[in-house]
Parts: structure tokens; C-alpha cells; sequence
């Protein structure tokens, strides 16, 4: 039995979601299938990338991951196949597998797109769904495509370090409209070397100086930052809306973190 999973910007508005399940139940009926979101904004391919590699380490070896956001490439372009920790992907050429971060894949292959009658613009189920079933039944990746080192290998912002400042980009706004940026735990740790230090967000009008352990730590209304479940800072108003009170969105806002020279804190 295996698991394919499904990522798309589709809303549940339409019949696409019920379409593709239905689809794969009638070609592979053993399959397990996990809706990973639907609610990823329309063509976000960096949105999609976030919710997908905070989800699928958690996923057992071998899950089938379909992403339907902006899968129909443009003139020219591929659609892919990828196996990556001992899991699989299919995507178009978007640049989600370099998103994905971490390791490259350990194959990649361009699927063979059908033409004519046969073909269609519903890529996930036209061509996803026939490729995930095949998967499921056994058959290697390396028989369903072209094996390529050519495609889209865009990476994901990294903050910027600086003398003793450490500055970062809002990466994501959670349903809660809390603002997660680029800065990880790790990384946080590593500059700041345990000293105090001053968190500003947008501007010097915010700031915060310490971490929570927990939200309820800091008064509702009142900001706050925190390491969120994925080990990325998180900024947040307790009970409150950050991204909205603070303007906080992922084209333009930064955070920058000043650690105090030979201060601990």
C-alpha cells in the first residue's frame, strides 16, 4: 500500500481535488491518499515548497508527493519526476525541487508529456495521477522519463549575516497571520553566540528582545517572536494578527536581529 499525497493551490472550490481522488482510487484502489493542503495561494510556487518540505520528512519511505500548483510549464518546458529522501515528487519544472532544500534529488527525470487528443490541461490528473498509480505499483522512476541534470535549480532565501547583525526575510504568514522568516534556530544560535540582543521587525518601531518558549509567555496583544515548529523564527502578537497589524508580507519584509557585542544574555 502507499501513500500519495496531494499539494495544490485549488481551493476545494471546484471539482479538481474530487476529480483527482477519484482518478487515482479507479487506478490504484490500495492507495492511501493525504490531502497536504489546497489552500496554497494561486501559482505560489515558494509557498507550496514551504508547506511541502515541513511536511514530507514526517511522511513514510516511499510516499508519492503530486503537487498541483502551477504545474502546466510553459512552452518549452518540463514536467518532472523526482526521487528525493527515499520519497518521490511530481512537479512541473518550477523550481519546487530546489525549494524543497536540502540534498539535490537523487534522480530526476522528464515525464513524457501526451499530444494531440490525448493531451489535456489538467496536468495532475492527465499525467500525475497516471504516473503516481505506476509508482505505486512497483515500477522504478528510471522507466518513466528521460533522466535529466537540467532543470530548475532555484534555492531558498537565506538570511545574511553581517558583522553582528543577522537579517532575514518573511518566507511564509501562517493561518494564524503569523510571519515565518528564513532565520533558524541553528543559525540564530551560531551568530548570536548566546548574547543579548535587540529583534527589530520592519523598522526600529518593533522590537523585541528575547525568544519564547511558548506564546502564552508574552500577554495577549503584545509581540512576540518564537521558533516554530519547522525550528524557523516566527513573529507573532499573542491573540493577535501580525502580518496584518505589522504589514508584514513575503515580497518585502525583513527582521534584523542585532546581537550585543560581549553582552550574554
Amino acid at each position: 500500500m502507499h501513500i500519495i499525497t496531494l499539494t495544490s493551490d485549488w481551493n476545494q472550490n471546484d471539482y479538481y481535488v474530487a476529480s483527482l481522488k477519484g482518478k487515482l482510487l479507479s487506478n490504484c484502489p490500495k492507495a492511501t491518499i493525504v490531502d497536504i493542503s489546497h489552500k496554497i495561494k494561486v501559482f505560489n510556487t515558494a509557498q507550496a515548497a514551504y508547506v511541502l518540505r515541513n511536511s514530507y520528512p514526517n511522511f513514510p519511505d516511499n510516499t508519492i508527493h503530486i503537487v498541483g500548483v502551477n504545474s502546466e510549464p510553459e512552452v518549452g518546458g518540463q514536467l518532472l519526476a523526482a526521487r528525493k529522501d527515499n520519497q518521490f515528487f511530481l512537479c512541473a519544472d518550477n523550481g519546487l525541487l530546489g525549494l524543497l532544500g536540502g540534498a539535490e534529488p537523487e534522480l530526476v527525470v522528464k515525464l513524457k508529456e501526451p499530444v494531440g487528443e490525448q493531451s489535456n490541461s489538467f496536468i495532475s490528473m492527465s499525467i500525475f495521477a497516471d504516473i503516481a498509480c505506476t509508482l505505486a505499483s512497483g515500477t522504478s522512476l528510471g522507466k518513466l522519463g528521460t533522466p535529466t541534470e537540467d532543470y530548475n535549480k532555484q534555492t531558498p532565501l537565506r538570511a545574511t549575516i553581517e558583522n553582528n547583525t543577522l537579517t532575514g526575510s518573511v518566507i511564509h504568514i501562517d493561518s494564524y497571520q503569523n510571519a515565518i522568516t528564513n532565520i533558524s534556530r541553528d543559525l540564530f544560535k551560531r551568530v548570536g553566540n548566546g548574547r543579548a540582543f535587540e529583534l527589530f521587525v520592519q523598522s526600529k518601531h518593533y522590537m523585541v528582545n528575547k525568544i519564547n518558549n511558548r506564546y502564552n509567555e508574552t500577554p495577549p496583544g503584545e509581540l512576540l517572536a518564537i521558533f516554530n515548529a519547522a525550528d524557523l523564527l516566527e513573529i507573532a502578537i499573542r491573540n493577535g494578527n501580525a502580518a496584518g497589524l505589522l504589514k508584514l508580507n513575503t515580497r518585502s519584509s525583513t527582521i534584523r536581529i542585532e546581537f550585543k557585542e560581549g553582552y550574554n544574555a
